[in-house]
């Protein structure tokens, strides 16, 4: 999962993208207005944190133009003033969210956990295709109560593929969610990840789950 962080207070916003890459997402950072659209409108987010007081454009005015421009990124709204017309005035600009400086790091995690899984339409932290399941609160994964021990990029790459279960995935769709605009990606790395994730999920089991749909990308379903 891809997110943003546009927040101008440079050591709270290097802690987020810190604290958010151990916890396994790819994370870009701005830190203005001008800087935060140009990359919300140029890339495909799966959460936005967006400071409400930047430089330049403000919060109000990104969260604006992102809807005007009909981007339905799941935005949750930073701020240190905690007005009841602040935080009407962001729901009723589009924000998924709203959170008051300082934040609560556990707090901060599962609402964005939550907005991801509105925006997939799911209604569990389980994620599940047949005997797979994935618990989003606990990174654990199991493939018929059995225990699967996966690396960070293939554990987010699964979960990217169970939130859109039973849709076509691209290649181009998974890099474009999985890294963020400073990674180095080799062509073939999603393939690699496929082919180890299919190793540790798929190889003892009749019923296989990922599934390679060839010129369009993958799949994951237990249907045939």
């Amino acid at each position: 999962m891809r997110l943003l962080v546009a927040e101008d207070h440079a050591e709270l916003a290097r802690s987020l993208v810190e604290g958010l890459r151990e916890e396994g997402y790819a994370v870009d950072v701005a830190g203005d207005g001008d800087e935060a659209l140009h990359l919300a409108l140029s890339a495909s987010y799966d959460c936005i944190l967006l400071d409400i007081m930047l430089p330049g454009k403000d919060g109000w005015a990104i969260l604006s133009a992102l809807r005007g421009a009909q981007d339905r990124s799941p935005v949750i709204c930073l701020t240190a003033r905690d007005g009841l017309a602040d935080r009407i005035n962001g729901l009723d600009l589009g924000a998924d969210g709203y959170m008051v400086k300082p934040l609560v790091w556990s707090e901060l995690l599962a609402r964005i956990r939550a907005v991801i899984r509105r925006s997939s339409n799911q209604a569990s932290t389980t994620l599940t295709v047949g005997d797979l399941e994935l618990d989003t609160t606990g990174k654990r994964v199991t493939r018929a109560g059995k225990v699967v021990n996966l690396a960070a990029k293939e554990y987010a790459l699964l979960e990217y593929l169970l939130h859109h279960a039973g849709k076509v995935v691209s290649r181009a769709e998974l890099n474009e969610h999985l890294y963020d605009h400073l990674d180095e990606i080799n062509s073939n790395v999603i393939d690699v990840y496929i082919r180890n994730l299919r190793k540790k999920i798929d190889s003892d089991h009749e019923v296989k789950l990922i599934h390679t749909r060839r010129g369009h990308g993958y799949v994951l379903t237990d249907k045939p």
